[in-house]
């Protein structure tokens, strides 16, 4: 016999919800945790992290898109924010509407909006087309004019995710000294999120490192890049091994170990030349498999970017690899080098990327004179100049 006293009767639709919701308690995964940091007005602020760090939460939560979960964000000023390309614009609707019901949804008044109007337009270098259904735009035309209205329209705070990477060379110029005028001689208050470490130390006066959504390190800008610089790098010249760590696999490759040791020598030094060697497991069968090496410096100065056809004629095969390369004496000048690693099908499709997987230093043991000096520039060669001198 079944008692059914004192037991409410229960929709479909409510028995569906508490499943889902003791499914889902489960699974509960917290994007920021424990988050707290201020920022002054005027400041500069850089935000930095690796993928999934949380900084697009943040920046979510900050814009008010997002509300918090717990907790509370208190901001004083209007907010005008640059997440996405296309946030806030409707693709039916020309370039002039859309900088008006823009400016409107980031609180604008319509003469606010008519004061600014031919700058907007002026920066975003968008007049010929000014008419046309946003639609037309490109990816960068779309953007230039997103930057331009949230730059030039006077609101306290602007936050900019990593947008600029979409806009040519000239325009990220354009945009960096825009910004630097909108803190520095404006007064207003920004918050930059990048990878471009060059860009944060020239705009940014302090910020903070997130890791797996919480503050790793908190203070000037050139702390918090240190430290995210060496979040995820070993002692020079050991072999890392990446123990099947998830950041270090998919499912196509999988990472097992790298190394960069001296060919010369036992000292990485501007005479001792490289040797790189990298070891992988393949689990994408009959491709072309590719993998690229870039090397940086702390400014994210590319120094090469080479590449090695692993497998042609659809032919690569499961199982474990290891790549070997090097670099001659007198080719690196002495100075802190990072590696980024790619790999490809048909040097199209991207397979896997991972940055800064790996850094090495190589020390300077060129006298100079009677010391040892680092001389500029990244190319260290060893030239052998004649001299012929002939009677004047």
């Amino acid at each position: 016999m079944i008692n059914h006293e004192n037991q409410p009767y229960l929709s479909l639709r409510d028995s569906l919800s508490n499943v889902f919701k003791k499914k889902s308690s489960k699974e509960e995964f917290w994007a920021l945790k424990d988050v707290d940091f201020n920022v002054q007005q005027g400041d500069a602020f850089g935000i930095i992290g690796k993928n999934g760090a949380g900084k697009s939460t943040l920046l979510k939560i900050l814009s008010k898109i997002t509300p918090p979960t717990s907790g509370k964000i208190i901001g004083r000023g209007r907010v005008a924010s640059l997440l996405e390309v296309g946030t806030g614009f409707h693709p039916e609707l020309s370039g002039r509407e859309n900088v008006f019901m823009n400016g409107s949804i980031l609180g604008m008044k319509r003469t606010e909006i008519l004061k600014n109007f031919d700058a907007i337009v002026d920066f975003a270098g968008v007049e010929k087309f000014l008419d046309t259904p946003l639609k037309h735009y490109s990816s960068g035309m779309q953007l230039r004019l997103a930057f331009a209205v949230a730059a030039f329209l006077e609101n306290e705070i602007l936050i900019i995710d990593e947008v600029l990477a979409v806009g040519d060379a000239e325009f990220q110029k354009k945009c960096m000294g825009k910004m630097g005028e909108i803190s520095h001689k404006d007064g207003r208050t920004l918050l930059f999120v990048s990878h471009n470490l060059a860009a944060l130390k020239s705009l940014c006066k302090n910020g903070i490192l997130l890791s797996k959504g919480s503050v790793l390190a908190n203070g000037s800008i050139n702390e918090i890049i240190s430290k995210y610089q060496n979040s995820n790098v070993i002692e020079n010249g050991v072999v890392k091994k990446f123990d099947d760590l998830p950041d270090n696999r998919n499912e196509h490759i999988e990472l097992i170990s790298l190394s960069v040791t001296p060919l010369t020598s036992e000292t990485l030094s501007i005479s001792s030349g490289i040797c790189f060697e990298m070891k992988f497991f393949n689990h994408s069968e009959n491709i072309n498999l590719d993998s690229t090496w870039e090397l940086i410096n702390d400014d994210e100065v590319v120094l090469f970017h080479s590449g090695v056809l692993i497998s042609e004629n659809n032919n690569s095969k499961k199982g474990l690899y290891t790549v070997k390369f090097n670099i001659l004496p007198y080719t690196l000048n002495a100075d802190t080098y990072y590696i980024n690693l790619i790999f490809g099908k048909n040097q199209r499709e991207l397979l896997f990327k991972q940055d800064r997987c790996y850094y090495f230093e190589i020390i300077n043991d060129e006298a100079v004179g009677s010391n040892m000096n680092t001389l500029p520039g990244v190319l260290r060669p060893k030239i052998s100049f004649d001299i012929l001198y002939e009677k004047g």
